[in-house]
């Protein structure tokens, strides 16, 4: 789920995150460095937007999103079907 930046807060676990580039540098993923969850990420599409992991939110909230599959091995070729 990829949302503005102004709407993302981080409640807690901020000493336990570490981030990964690589590539063009844009794209900035976000791991835990104890477990390896990915809860969220800059994306390289959306590099002023945050890309949240919902199975990371309080909560079940993925049944409340529509899942809709998108080629990622094909991004670059794909990516207007999710830009606004």
């Amino acid at each position: 789920m990829i949302i503005p930046l102004e709407q993302f807060t981080l409640l807690s676990g901020a000493d336990f995150l570490t981030t990964y580039t690589f590539n063009t540098h844009i794209a900035k993923h976000t791991f835990c460095r104890i477990c390896g969850i990915h809860p969220f990420y800059r994306p390289r599409s959306h590099p002023d937007e945050i890309d949240v992991n919902l199975r990371c939110l309080d909560g079940n909230v993925v049944p409340r999103f529509q899942i809709v599959p998108f080629d990622g091995a094909n991004w670059e070729e794909n990516i207007d079907q999710i830009r606004d």
